[in-house]
Protein backbone atom coordinates (compact mmCIF):
# COMPACT_ATOMS: atom_id res chain seq x y z
CA UNK A 1 0.00 0.00 0.00
CA UNK A 2 2.66 2.13 0.70
CA UNK A 3 3.90 2.36 -3.25
CA UNK A 4 0.91 3.60 -4.11
CA UNK A 5 0.60 6.62 -1.99
CA UNK A 6 3.94 7.45 -2.63
CA UNK A 7 2.86 7.62 -6.13
CA UNK A 8 -0.22 9.75 -5.28
CA UNK A 9 2.59 11.84 -3.78
CA UNK A 10 4.56 12.60 -6.49
CA UNK A 11 1.43 12.99 -8.74
CA UNK A 12 0.47 16.00 -6.57
CA UNK A 13 4.31 17.35 -7.07
CA UNK A 14 4.27 16.60 -10.07
CA UNK A 15 0.93 18.60 -10.99
CA UNK A 16 1.78 21.77 -8.67
CA UNK A 17 5.12 21.63 -10.54
CA UNK A 18 3.56 22.06 -14.31
CA UNK A 19 0.90 24.45 -12.79
CA UNK A 20 3.77 26.98 -11.51
CA UNK A 21 5.94 26.22 -15.10
CA UNK A 22 2.84 27.07 -17.10
CA UNK A 23 1.92 30.57 -14.58
CA UNK A 24 6.01 31.52 -15.13
CA UNK A 25 5.42 30.80 -18.90
CA UNK A 26 2.01 32.67 -19.21
CA UNK A 27 3.86 35.85 -17.64
CA UNK A 28 6.84 35.66 -19.43
CA UNK A 29 4.57 35.54 -22.57
CA UNK A 30 1.80 38.13 -21.16
CA UNK A 31 1.49 40.16 -24.03
CA UNK A 32 0.99 37.19 -26.69
CA UNK A 33 -1.36 35.46 -24.11
CA UNK A 34 -3.28 38.61 -23.27
CA UNK A 35 -3.57 38.93 -27.19
CA UNK A 36 -4.74 35.85 -27.94
CA UNK A 37 -6.80 34.94 -25.04
CA UNK A 38 -8.90 38.46 -25.65
CA UNK A 39 -8.66 37.45 -29.52
CA UNK A 40 -10.82 34.47 -28.36
CA UNK A 41 -13.41 36.05 -26.06
CA UNK A 42 -13.97 38.69 -28.68
CA UNK A 43 -14.40 35.78 -31.32
CA UNK A 44 -16.67 34.09 -29.36
CA UNK A 45 -19.16 37.46 -28.79
CA UNK A 46 -19.57 38.32 -31.92
CA UNK A 47 -19.54 34.54 -33.41
CA UNK A 48 -23.61 34.99 -33.00
CA UNK A 49 -23.95 38.07 -34.88
CA UNK A 50 -21.72 36.34 -37.81
CA UNK A 51 -23.90 33.35 -38.23
CA UNK A 52 -27.25 35.83 -38.13
CA UNK A 53 -26.01 37.73 -41.06
CA UNK A 54 -25.04 34.55 -42.59
CA UNK A 55 -28.19 33.73 -42.66
CA UNK A 56 -29.22 36.55 -44.00
CA UNK A 57 -27.65 35.60 -47.14
CA UNK A 58 -24.05 37.00 -46.58
CA UNK A 59 -21.21 35.37 -47.18
CA UNK A 60 -19.00 34.55 -44.53
CA UNK A 61 -16.30 36.69 -45.44
CA UNK A 62 -19.15 39.75 -45.83
CA UNK A 63 -20.83 38.88 -42.77
CA UNK A 64 -17.26 39.19 -40.70
CA UNK A 65 -16.29 42.38 -42.94
CA UNK A 66 -19.37 43.75 -41.81
CA UNK A 67 -19.22 43.36 -38.03
CA UNK A 68 -15.56 45.01 -38.07
CA UNK A 69 -17.05 47.89 -39.86
CA UNK A 70 -19.93 48.43 -37.54
CA UNK A 71 -17.50 47.41 -34.36
CA UNK A 72 -14.63 50.32 -35.97
CA UNK A 73 -17.59 53.31 -36.25
CA UNK A 74 -18.61 52.15 -32.45
CA UNK A 75 -15.19 52.70 -31.05
CA UNK A 76 -14.17 55.81 -33.11
CA UNK A 77 -17.26 57.28 -32.00
CA UNK A 78 -16.37 56.95 -28.31
CA UNK A 79 -12.97 57.96 -29.07
CA UNK A 80 -13.91 60.58 -30.63
CA UNK A 81 -16.45 61.99 -27.61
CA UNK A 82 -13.96 60.66 -25.00
CA UNK A 83 -11.19 63.25 -26.91
CA UNK A 84 -13.36 65.86 -27.31
CA UNK A 85 -14.24 65.55 -23.47
CA UNK A 86 -10.58 65.80 -22.33
CA UNK A 87 -9.83 68.32 -24.83
CA UNK A 88 -12.26 70.83 -22.97
CA UNK A 89 -10.77 70.13 -19.33
CA UNK A 90 -7.43 70.11 -21.02
CA UNK A 91 -8.21 73.99 -21.76
CA UNK A 92 -9.77 74.49 -18.87
CA UNK A 93 -6.99 74.32 -16.28
CA UNK A 94 -6.48 77.63 -15.58
CA UNK A 95 -10.26 77.96 -14.28
CA UNK A 96 -9.97 75.06 -12.56
CA UNK A 97 -6.88 75.96 -11.00
CA UNK A 98 -9.18 79.20 -9.38
CA UNK A 99 -11.32 76.72 -8.53
CA UNK A 100 -9.08 74.90 -6.57
CA UNK A 101 -7.13 77.64 -4.95
CA UNK A 102 -10.65 78.76 -3.81
CA UNK A 103 -11.38 74.84 -2.16
CA UNK A 104 -8.52 74.80 -0.58
CA UNK A 105 -8.28 78.20 0.99
CA UNK A 106 -11.90 77.85 2.56
CA UNK A 107 -10.35 73.97 4.08
CA UNK A 108 -7.16 76.25 5.50
CA UNK A 109 -9.76 78.44 7.06
CA UNK A 110 -11.64 75.48 8.77
CA UNK A 111 -8.32 74.07 10.16
CA UNK A 112 -7.49 77.67 11.30
CA UNK A 113 -10.23 78.03 13.24
CA UNK A 114 -9.56 74.18 14.69
CA UNK A 115 -5.93 75.59 15.70
CA UNK A 116 -3.96 74.41 13.38
CA UNK A 117 -1.46 76.91 11.65
CA UNK A 118 -2.59 79.10 8.85
CA UNK A 119 0.19 77.82 6.66
CA UNK A 120 -1.10 73.97 6.65
CA UNK A 121 -2.09 74.10 3.56
CA UNK A 122 -1.24 76.78 0.44
CA UNK A 123 -3.24 77.04 -2.87
CA UNK A 124 0.32 77.10 -4.39
CA UNK A 125 1.39 73.28 -3.42
CA UNK A 126 -1.87 72.09 -5.45
CA UNK A 127 -1.03 72.80 -9.20
CA UNK A 128 -3.64 70.91 -11.56
CA UNK A 129 -1.27 71.66 -14.45
CA UNK A 130 1.42 69.42 -12.67
CA UNK A 131 -1.73 67.07 -12.25
CA UNK A 132 -2.44 67.06 -15.76
CA UNK A 133 1.14 66.43 -17.27
CA UNK A 134 1.44 63.34 -14.67
CA UNK A 135 -1.65 61.94 -16.43
CA UNK A 136 -0.55 62.82 -20.11
CA UNK A 137 2.86 61.01 -19.35
CA UNK A 138 0.97 58.29 -17.34
CA UNK A 139 -1.21 57.96 -21.15
CA UNK A 140 1.99 58.02 -23.18
CA UNK A 141 1.95 54.61 -23.11
CA UNK A 142 -1.39 54.85 -25.30
CA UNK A 143 0.04 54.33 -28.74
CA UNK A 144 1.01 50.86 -27.76
CA UNK A 145 -2.16 50.65 -26.06
CA UNK A 146 -3.87 51.52 -29.94
CA UNK A 147 -1.03 48.68 -31.47
CA UNK A 148 -2.10 46.20 -28.83
CA UNK A 149 -6.22 46.79 -29.85
CA UNK A 150 -4.79 46.59 -33.63
CA UNK A 151 -3.41 43.35 -33.44
CA UNK A 152 -6.18 41.69 -31.25
CA UNK A 153 -8.74 43.02 -34.13
CA UNK A 154 -6.89 41.71 -36.49
CA UNK A 155 -6.21 38.47 -34.75
CA UNK A 156 -10.15 38.36 -33.80
CA UNK A 157 -10.97 38.83 -37.58
CA UNK A 158 -8.64 35.94 -38.64
CA UNK A 159 -10.64 34.09 -35.86
CA UNK A 160 -13.73 34.85 -37.45
CA UNK A 161 -12.88 34.37 -40.70
CA UNK A 162 -11.25 30.73 -40.24
CA UNK A 163 -13.79 29.56 -37.70
CA UNK A 164 -16.03 28.13 -39.71
CA UNK A 165 -12.83 25.60 -41.11
CA UNK A 166 -11.89 25.10 -37.25
CA UNK A 167 -15.55 23.91 -36.52
CA UNK A 168 -16.01 21.51 -39.13
CA UNK A 169 -12.45 19.92 -38.31
CA UNK A 170 -13.58 19.73 -34.83
CA UNK A 171 -16.76 18.33 -35.24
CA UNK A 172 -15.23 16.15 -37.78
CA UNK A 173 -12.56 14.86 -35.22
CA UNK A 174 -14.76 14.86 -32.01
CA UNK A 175 -18.06 14.38 -33.63
CA UNK A 176 -21.32 16.20 -33.11
CA UNK A 177 -22.04 14.71 -30.05
CA UNK A 178 -18.71 14.42 -28.24
CA UNK A 179 -18.60 15.81 -24.63
CA UNK A 180 -15.79 17.33 -25.57
CA UNK A 181 -17.82 19.63 -28.02
CA UNK A 182 -20.78 19.98 -25.85
CA UNK A 183 -18.22 21.11 -22.83
CA UNK A 184 -16.85 23.49 -25.51
CA UNK A 185 -20.03 25.20 -26.50
CA UNK A 186 -21.04 25.00 -22.79
CA UNK A 187 -17.94 27.46 -22.10
CA UNK A 188 -18.44 29.48 -24.74
CA UNK A 189 -21.93 30.26 -23.61
CA UNK A 190 -20.96 30.91 -19.93
CA UNK A 191 -18.64 33.57 -21.65
CA UNK A 192 -20.58 35.39 -24.01
CA UNK A 193 -23.62 35.63 -21.57
CA UNK A 194 -21.59 37.01 -18.70
CA UNK A 195 -19.75 39.53 -21.45
CA UNK A 196 -23.00 40.24 -22.60
CA UNK A 197 -25.15 41.17 -19.73
CA UNK A 198 -21.82 43.02 -18.10
CA UNK A 199 -21.89 45.16 -21.18
CA UNK A 200 -25.47 45.94 -20.91
CA UNK A 201 -25.35 46.82 -17.28
CA UNK A 202 -21.85 48.62 -17.82
CA UNK A 203 -23.85 50.87 -20.58
CA UNK A 204 -26.45 51.51 -18.49
CA UNK A 205 -24.46 52.49 -15.50
CA UNK A 206 -22.21 54.86 -17.91
CA UNK A 207 -25.41 56.40 -19.55
CA UNK A 208 -27.10 57.34 -16.09
CA UNK A 209 -23.65 58.42 -14.08
CA UNK A 210 -22.39 60.61 -17.31
CA UNK A 211 -26.26 61.81 -17.91
CA UNK A 212 -26.49 63.26 -14.43
CA UNK A 213 -23.53 64.42 -14.14
CA UNK A 214 -24.16 66.79 -17.30
CA UNK A 215 -27.34 67.86 -16.14
CA UNK A 216 -25.12 68.80 -12.58
CA UNK A 217 -23.09 70.79 -14.81
CA UNK A 218 -19.76 68.75 -13.87
CA UNK A 219 -17.65 69.53 -16.19
CA UNK A 220 -16.00 66.30 -18.21
CA UNK A 221 -19.24 64.35 -18.03
CA UNK A 222 -18.87 62.45 -20.41
CA UNK A 223 -15.78 61.52 -20.19
CA UNK A 224 -16.53 60.08 -16.60
CA UNK A 225 -19.26 58.23 -18.49
CA UNK A 226 -17.56 56.31 -20.74
CA UNK A 227 -14.91 55.71 -17.68
CA UNK A 228 -17.50 53.67 -15.67
CA UNK A 229 -18.90 52.23 -18.56
CA UNK A 230 -14.76 50.51 -19.13
CA UNK A 231 -13.83 50.34 -15.46
CA UNK A 232 -17.23 48.92 -14.44
CA UNK A 233 -15.34 45.45 -16.06
CA UNK A 234 -13.38 45.30 -13.05
CA UNK A 235 -15.12 43.86 -10.09
CA UNK A 236 -15.78 45.90 -7.22
CA UNK A 237 -12.80 48.26 -7.41
CA UNK A 238 -13.85 49.42 -11.35
CA UNK A 239 -16.42 52.02 -10.15
CA UNK A 240 -14.90 53.31 -7.16
CA UNK A 241 -12.07 54.30 -9.32
CA UNK A 242 -14.39 55.44 -11.87
CA UNK A 243 -16.11 57.37 -9.49
CA UNK A 244 -12.78 59.20 -8.15
CA UNK A 245 -12.30 62.24 -10.45
CA UNK A 246 -16.00 63.11 -10.99
CA UNK A 247 -16.31 63.06 -7.29
CA UNK A 248 -13.18 65.53 -7.80
CA UNK A 249 -14.25 67.84 -10.05
CA UNK A 250 -18.02 68.36 -8.51
CA UNK A 251 -15.90 69.51 -5.30
CA UNK A 252 -14.08 71.50 -8.07
CA UNK A 253 -16.94 73.27 -8.68
CA UNK A 254 -19.98 72.99 -6.07
CA UNK A 255 -18.12 72.12 -2.94
CA UNK A 256 -18.83 69.68 -0.36
CA UNK A 257 -23.31 69.54 -1.28
CA UNK A 258 -21.44 69.02 -4.85
CA UNK A 259 -19.55 66.22 -3.71
CA UNK A 260 -22.09 64.90 -1.24
CA UNK A 261 -24.32 64.81 -4.35
CA UNK A 262 -22.45 62.60 -6.87
CA UNK A 263 -21.69 60.02 -3.61
CA UNK A 264 -25.69 59.87 -3.44
CA UNK A 265 -26.11 59.02 -7.33
CA UNK A 266 -23.15 56.58 -7.12
CA UNK A 267 -25.09 54.48 -4.31
CA UNK A 268 -28.60 55.13 -5.43
CA UNK A 269 -26.98 54.13 -9.12
CA UNK A 270 -25.49 50.82 -7.59
CA UNK A 271 -28.37 49.69 -5.85
CA UNK A 272 -30.28 49.89 -8.79
CA UNK A 273 -27.95 49.05 -11.89
CA UNK A 274 -26.36 46.73 -9.72
CA UNK A 275 -29.01 44.55 -8.28
CA UNK A 276 -32.30 44.62 -9.89
CA UNK A 277 -31.16 45.50 -13.46
CA UNK A 278 -28.08 42.88 -13.30
CA UNK A 279 -30.70 40.57 -11.67
CA UNK A 280 -33.16 40.89 -14.74
CA UNK A 281 -30.78 41.18 -17.54
CA UNK A 282 -28.89 37.95 -16.21
CA UNK A 283 -30.79 34.39 -17.17
CA UNK A 284 -28.67 33.45 -14.50
CA UNK A 285 -26.80 35.73 -11.75
CA UNK A 286 -23.29 34.49 -12.15
CA UNK A 287 -23.26 34.29 -8.27
CA UNK A 288 -19.68 34.17 -6.84
CA UNK A 289 -18.57 34.31 -3.72
CA UNK A 290 -17.29 37.91 -3.41
CA UNK A 291 -13.22 36.39 -2.02
CA UNK A 292 -13.22 34.33 -5.39
CA UNK A 293 -14.12 37.53 -7.31
CA UNK A 294 -11.44 39.31 -5.71
CA UNK A 295 -8.72 36.98 -5.87
CA UNK A 296 -9.86 36.59 -9.46
CA UNK A 297 -9.10 39.87 -9.80
CA UNK A 298 -5.77 40.07 -8.54
CA UNK A 299 -4.32 36.61 -10.05
CA UNK A 300 -5.49 37.64 -13.38
CA UNK A 301 -4.02 41.45 -13.25
CA UNK A 302 -0.92 40.34 -11.58
CA UNK A 303 -0.53 37.88 -14.65
CA UNK A 304 -2.33 39.57 -17.55
CA UNK A 305 -2.00 42.94 -16.30
CA UNK A 306 -5.20 45.27 -17.19
CA UNK A 307 -6.09 42.68 -19.89
CA UNK A 308 -6.43 40.50 -16.75
CA UNK A 309 -8.18 43.16 -14.56
CA UNK A 310 -10.99 43.46 -17.13
CA UNK A 311 -11.29 40.01 -18.12
CA UNK A 312 -11.21 38.47 -14.68
CA UNK A 313 -14.44 36.85 -14.45
CA UNK A 314 -14.52 35.21 -17.85
CA UNK A 315 -11.33 34.32 -17.49
CA UNK A 316 -12.10 32.24 -14.29
CA UNK A 317 -15.77 31.19 -15.68
CA UNK A 318 -13.05 29.51 -18.61
CA UNK A 319 -11.11 28.01 -15.34
CA UNK A 320 -14.10 26.85 -12.95
CA UNK A 321 -15.37 25.03 -16.24
CA UNK A 322 -12.00 23.05 -16.88
CA UNK A 323 -12.33 22.35 -13.22
CA UNK A 324 -16.16 21.45 -13.60
CA UNK A 325 -15.08 19.22 -16.73
CA UNK A 326 -12.45 17.02 -14.80
CA UNK A 327 -13.98 14.64 -12.78
CA UNK A 328 -10.64 15.00 -10.27
CA UNK A 329 -10.94 18.38 -10.48
CA UNK A 330 -14.40 19.07 -9.82
CA UNK A 331 -14.08 18.85 -6.08
CA UNK A 332 -12.35 22.57 -6.48
CA UNK A 333 -15.63 24.27 -7.59
CA UNK A 334 -17.56 22.39 -4.78
CA UNK A 335 -15.11 23.44 -2.38
CA UNK A 336 -15.27 26.93 -3.84
CA UNK A 337 -18.88 27.05 -3.52
CA UNK A 338 -19.59 27.57 -6.88
CA UNK A 339 -20.70 23.83 -8.21
CA UNK A 340 -24.08 25.01 -7.92
CA UNK A 341 -23.47 27.68 -10.57
CA UNK A 342 -23.04 24.90 -13.10
CA UNK A 343 -25.38 22.84 -11.88
CA UNK A 344 -28.19 25.58 -12.13
CA UNK A 345 -27.11 25.89 -15.97
CA UNK A 346 -27.81 22.23 -16.53
CA UNK A 347 -31.17 22.37 -14.62
CA UNK A 348 -32.12 25.66 -16.85
CA UNK A 349 -31.91 23.45 -20.06
CA UNK A 350 -33.88 20.63 -18.87
CA UNK A 351 -36.61 23.28 -17.47
CA UNK A 352 -36.21 21.22 -13.98
CA UNK A 353 -35.45 24.75 -12.07
CA UNK A 354 -36.25 28.44 -12.93
CA UNK A 355 -33.65 30.60 -12.37
CA UNK A 356 -33.95 33.79 -8.83
CA UNK A 357 -35.26 36.12 -10.24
Amino acid sequence: MALPDSFRIERALLIIALVFIIIIAVKVTTYLVSLILMAIILSLLVLPAVNWLKTKGLSNFSAVLVITLIAALIILGGVFMTALSLNSLVSDIPQYQQELNVRIADISALLVSFGFPGDTLSPSSFNIGDMMGYAVSGAASFAEGLMFLFFVAVTTFFILLDSPRMLTQVESSLGKDAEALRKYSRMSGYVIDFIVVRTETNFIHGLLFGGFLGIMGVHGAILWGVLTFLLGYIPYFGLIIAAVPALFFAWLQFGMPGAIAVIVAICILNLVVENPVYSFLAARKFEMPALIVILSVIFWGWLLGIVGMFFAIPFTLMLLLVFESCDELRWINTMMGVGRLFGEKEQNKTGDAVPDN
